[in-house]
């Protein structure tokens, strides 16, 4: 696993993910580790799920059975990440020790933007399609599933896309539609198949709906409850998400 320059930008912004880690790897449970590292529950979850989708694999496992009827633990690749991030800690203090000027550090700042779209998937760039004044990006995520952008020209120069090129893929919750796998697809949207994880209902919006995938990345989908109750769909059903091309943002790392 390649810590990637977006991955590593999530861990540096935001030690209390670091933290988190640290502590599933010594406490063996979410709801300590998250308590431990300042978390929430909920916002501990929303980390992991995250940092898996960007590290295209989990990174955190749950256990079952055992003194406390289970709890989680790093994978490997968790373990190599918490490793690989101590030496970025070291390469970051050398950077901050070069750099010459307090507006050097404010130029940095600037240019690692953070997004509010909740899902930020890592892929890479299978081919582009021209079509008019814009671009047909196609993108391979973990567990060889592929999506489409649309993208203008000019937006594929300035990231300077090309086949292989490694890419985030952002794409906001309430863009998501879902529908039951015995619906016909759209074959004009990107279709990513799961089961409903968890449904999380608000008193006053849309219910936030986690969404997993074989490939270990989650999806997140926000919902009307009248809605979510027409489909039929609840907890450990099979479900599909969809959402057009033109509706997923593109990012590369800096």
């Amino acid at each position: 696993m390649n810590l990637s320059t977006t991955l590593a930008q999530q861990l540096a912004r935001r030690p209390q993910r670091v933290a988190l880690l640290e502590q599933i790897a010594v406490q063996g449970s979410i709801t300590r580790a998250a308590k431990a590292a300042g978390l929430s529950y909920k916002a501990a979850w929303d980390a992991i799920d995250e940092l898996n989708n960007l590290a295209g694999r989990p990174l955190v496992e749950r256990t079952v059975g055992g003194k406390g009827g289970g709890g989680a633990r790093l994978s490997a690749e968790g373990e190599r990440l918490l490793a690989l991030y101590k030496r970025l800690e070291s390469l970051q203090a050398r950077l901050l020790e070069s750099a010459e000027s307090e507006q050097d550090l404010e130029l940095l700042g600037r240019l690692m933007l953070r997004t509010s779209a909740r899902n930020q998937l890592s892929g890479r760039v299978v081919a582009i399609q021209p079509q008019g004044r814009n671009d047909l990006v196609e993108i391979e995520l973990a567990g060889s599933a592929r999506i489409q952008a649309q993208i203008t020209r000019d937006s594929t120069e300035k990231l300077e896309l090309t086949a292989g090129r490694g890419v985030v893929a952002l794409i906001k919750a309430g863009w998501l539609s879902l529908q039951a796998l015995s619906s016909p697809a759209d074959p004009q949207l990107n279709q990513l198949e799961g089961w409903i994880e968890q449904i999380l209902p608000a008193d006053d919006g849309p219910s936030e709906v986690r969404i997993g995938m074989a490939s270990g990345l989650t999806l997140c989908a926000l919902v009307e409850p009248e809605l979510l109750a027409k489909l039929g769909l609840q907890g450990g059903d099979p479900v599909r998400a969809q959402f057009a091309p033109g509706q997923v943002l593109l990012g590369t790392p800096l």
